[in-house]
């Protein structure tokens, strides 16, 4: 019983380490839908940066942003 436990504990590290691997990432790219605004976070991250190096936007009102995408229930992470 212990040896087979013992196998079984493997081949489920293994499966998880080889799917963790080969899953996509969805925010490998920055994706802008239709309208052209940003679909996920590392396009709202970027549309951000630009807005704020072309001084459109406080760094406050940047972060606040970042945080309603981004954040732990941010909208950005639904789409």
């Amino acid at each position: 019983m212990g040896k087979n436990l013992g196998l079984v504990v493997i081949v489920l590290i293994v499966g998880f380490g080889i799917g963790r691997a080969t899953a996509p990432d969805p925010n490998a790219t920055p994706t802008f839908g239709k309208t052209g605004l940003p679909k996920n976070c590392r396009a709202v991250i970027q549309a951000n940066l630009d807005a704020w190096a072309a001084k459109q936007y406080s760094a406050n009102d940047i972060f606040l942003s970042i945080e309603r995408n981004c954040g732990q229930n941010g909208y950005a992470w639904d789409l």
